[in-house]
């Protein structure tokens, strides 16, 4: 491993050849090695690399063994199982070579003689952590196990040194005799261990511990060790091609001097689904069955993954059924090409009219409108049906619908019911008026005033405390959820607890007064107030997650959280407005949950996320440019029937997902259908159910089938599930009779105005379905309607079959 005792002075120089060659693999057309530079920086620093040739069709292949290696000059390393292995001091370069093509990458060598101790902090705790002692299964658990108890993945590596050699009288090592230590007695089974045998005498992890106890059991004696500051594995996707193909893996570490390790052998290495692809211990990945899986690397408080598709041996390359349309289809296009499936028909127009309304306008097409779009001649209509739709009144509704529940807009002790319907106004008018998403983030950070005549400050309402502002806000607006780390360092992300609370203060100034309404508080920057970090009392300044320490002299700590939130240094924001948009269109995110962002919860099309927000940003985001985007592609238009190779897949945009209408939309069709009306609280009558305000709907529909009472940010409060009671609700709820009797309802007008029972069918079908009943069901409607004694009853059972249906309960 990769120490630094003599290196200060030579950092700069290894940090700026390192520079050279940058992230990306030394590659020649097809060929590739990782990592790009080799730089051996002690006696115990052997270095992995991997070369992986990439044939015509995608498929990898990992081509390091039969791969001629050549050093220049030869005395500077060896290249030995894999590994570059120091010699002596000095610059030159490597040569790989295979099949005839050669990479050619430079070699360092630097404090070849020098063996270094081993460090606590860059060693000892990843040894811990590689052997699971500091899990919450295992010593890591709120009270540990037998008297044993270390930090949650590390997080405090002071306090487990002080537990390892100070607690117990110092009865876990033992220096005078450190193979009798029970650091390494019990792990290797030689005494009771509850835990089994964790390693093997003769493995590097004992090897490390015993040689740390024998050196004294110092924390890094002698030398400052440097600070990691980030992880990678590499390769970073690979196509493996039948089972049992095999496929090194390398985790580098990078430290705060520049410089970087070999970990691979300290890593935490695990695969998401053993049956596509297993990893050792050592970094081999092994293909399974078909599909699509990611390796997992975790090291020191840091997470990455690795992208794994397997494809059975022969598998051919599928042409989609239309070329694409727009760069929405060009990278899912170039998905499906790796996984080997392609993507489904288009869906035909009936099916497309119905499931754009719903989705931009929240509204059913009418019988009109269906007839309209089906009867227009036009190549392009599609597209001219979504531009319609984006300017519908009813667009404005939906979306700021979708912004009150995360933003949790409902009355409260501390909302009151009128600036909560302010707060709401307000979002509606921001969605009409095509305010930028980045605007309206920042309106509501930096709110300033009366909650009353200042909408935006009902944001500061919901929440009081500075911790839940900033969990809020990360969530909300950069879909990270940083909850875990109030306690303890998040168990699969790099959030500390210092992240945590010098996040949180932010918003530490964030004032309340009274006005002269008593129902009404002006929120205002106090100037005073900071939040503690609860593990040791210190007083965090307010830091960006993942960022710098901000300048702060004289501003609004909100106002400069709002300036980096949007910005280039924030790689989070307009990715999560972007996921959060797709994510309503195709029933699920690209990343999903979309609020979950995390390492150990990858994007399934991190390219097309990418994509997805810089465009968001290249249009000053609009979102409604954006939605024209992914409407408008191949992608959102397909049907719901897969091709027979990605039947099986369900991450990847293949075929549209059938998803059940929320419950705003579900009662707003029923009405539509019928003709019904629903009173809700303090709208109208005829108001929508999209247009309720408030969390608690009062309506035992909108509440049965899911409605979120907007307690939580989280995107899960919205409950999609099916249940007995809804299903009860719908064959024979109060809300489906009332409705369907409605007087001068559709049925109504139909038995009135005597019209003829094949016509009425198909009117009732192309309100519910936009589409025209079959031969075969129209005949059968028909014939039970006209043999029925009570002609309007017979009518009524017909709405119950069509509202009752799954074509109509789901999108489609």
């Amino acid at each position: 491993m990769t120490r630094f005792i003599a290196l200060r002075g030579t950092a700069a120089t290894i940090v700026a050849m390192l520079a050279v060659v940058a992230a990306a693999p030394a590659r020649a057309a097809g060929l590739a090695v990782y990592p790009p530079a080799i730089a051996l920086e002690s006696a115990r620093d052997p270095q992995r690399a991997t070369v992986v040739f990439t044939k015509d069709d995608g498929v990898s292949l990992d081509v390091t063994a039969t791969t001629e290696v050549r050093i220049e000059p030869a005395t500077l390393a060896k290249w030995e199982g894999g590994r570059f292995v120091p010699l002596a001091d000095g610059e030159g370069q490597i040569t790989m070579t295979y099949d005839g093509q050669s990479v050619t990458m430079p070699l360092r060598v630097a404090n070849s003689a020098v063996d270094p101790p081993i460090s606590f902090y860059n060693e000892l705790e990843p040894v811990i952590m590689k052997a699971g002692c500091n899990t919450g299964a295992c010593h890591g658990s709120a009270r540990g196990k037998n008297g044993f108890h270390l930090t949650l993945f590390g997080y405090d590596p002071g306090k487990d040194f002080n537990t390892l050699t100070r607690e117990q009288l110092s009865r876990r090592i033992n220096v005078a005799v450190p193979a009798e230590s029970l650091m390494l007695l019990k792990p290797t089974g030689a005494v009771d261990h509850e835990g089994g045998k964790v390693f093997e005498s003769d493995s590097e992890l004992y090897q490390k511990i015993l040689r740390w106890i024998t050196e004294g059991a110092q924390v890094d004696p002698g030398v400052l060790e440097p600070k990691l500051t980030g992880i990678e594995i590499i390769p970073h996707e690979v196509v493996m091609e039948g089972e049992g193909a095999t496929q090194q893996f390398i985790v580098r570490a990078s430290y705060e001097d520049g410089t970087d390790r070999d970990v691979t052998s300290l890593a935490v290495l695990k695969s998401v689904d053993d049956s596509i692809v297993s990893i050792t211990g050592e970094g081999v990945a092994t293909s399974g069955r078909r599909g699509e899986a990611y390796l997992m690397a975790r090291y020191g408080t840091f997470a990455v993954v690795s992208q794994i598709i397997c494809i059975p041996p022969g598998e051919p390359l599928h042409e989609p059924p239309l070329p694409p349309a727009n760069f929405v289809d060009e990278m899912v296009y170039a998905k499906h090409k790796k996984l080997r499936i392609s993507a489904a028909q288009p869906a035909p127009d009936d099916i497309f009219v119905r499931r754009a309304y719903l989705d931009i306008a929240g509204v059913l097409p009418t019988v009109a409108e269906s007839q309209a779009f089906f009867a227009d001649a036009r190549p392009d209509k599609r597209a001219a049906l979504v531009d319609q739709l984006l300017q519908r009144p009813e667009f404005s509704d939906l979306w700021a619908m979708k912004w009150a529940e995360v933003l949790r807009v409902k009355s409260s002790p501390v909302l009151d019911r009128k600036g909560m319907h302010r707060y709401n106004d307000w979002l509606r008018a921001s969605v009409r008026e095509n305010k930028p998403a980045n605007q309206l983030a920042a309106e509501l950070l930096t709110a300033t005033g009366g909650n009353f005549t200042e909408p935006a400050a009902n944001f500061y309402m919901v929440e009081s405390q500075p911790t839940m502002m900033a969990e809020n806000v990360a969530q909300v607006f950069m879909g990270i959820q940083i909850k875990c780390a109030q306690c303890h360092n998040h168990p699969f992300e790099r959030w500390t607890m210092d992240d945590y609370y010098s996040f949180a203060a932010f918003f530490a100034q964030v004032g309340r007064k009274t006005s002269s309404d008593p129902r009404e508080a002006v929120i205002y920057n106090s100037g005073g107030g900071e939040v503690a970090n609860i593990r040791d009392g210190k007083v965090m300044q307010p830091k960006f997650l993942g960022g710098a320490t901000p300048e702060l002299a004289g501003r609004d700590r909100r106002a400069v959280l709002a300036e980096w939130l949007a910005s280039d240094e924030n790689p989070w924001f307009a990715k999560n407005v972007a996921n959060r948009v797709w994510q309503h269109f195709f029933g699920q995110g690209i990343i999903d949950p979309v609020d979950d962002v995390r390492v150990s919860n990858p994007a399934s099309n991190p390219q097309l996320l990418d994509e997805l927000g810089r465009r968001l940003i290249a249009y000053n985001y609009d979102m409604r440019k954006l939605i024209r985007d992914i409407c408008t592609s191949n992608t959102y238009q397909m049907s719901t029937t897969p091709s027979p190779e990605a039947q099986t897949d369900t991450r990847n945009f293949a075929y549209a997902k059938v998803r059940r209408l929320p419950a705003e939309m579900l009662l707003d069709a029923v009405c539509q259908v019928t003709g019904g009306t629903v009173k809700f609280g303090s709208l109208p009558l005829g108001a929508r159910a999209i247009q309720v305000a408030d969390g608690p709907s009062g309506n035992y529909f909108l509440e049965v089938f899911g409605r979120p009472v907007r307690n939580s940010a989280c995107a899960s409060e919205r409950r999609s599930e099916p249940t007995l009671a809804q299903a009860l609700h719908l064959i024979n709820g109060d809300t489906m009779t009332r409705a369907i009797q409605t007087p001068a309802g559709r049925l109504d007008a139909s038995v009135q105005n005597n019209v003829p029972t094949e016509d009425a069918v198909k009117e009732l079908y192309t309100a519910a379905f936009s589409r025209q009943p079959s031969g075969e069901e129209l005949t059968q409607l028909a014939a039970y309607v006209n043999g029925a004694a009570d002609r309007r009853a017979a009518l009524e059972d017909v709405y119950w079959s069509v509202l009752n249906s799954k074509e109509f309960v789901f999108n489609h």
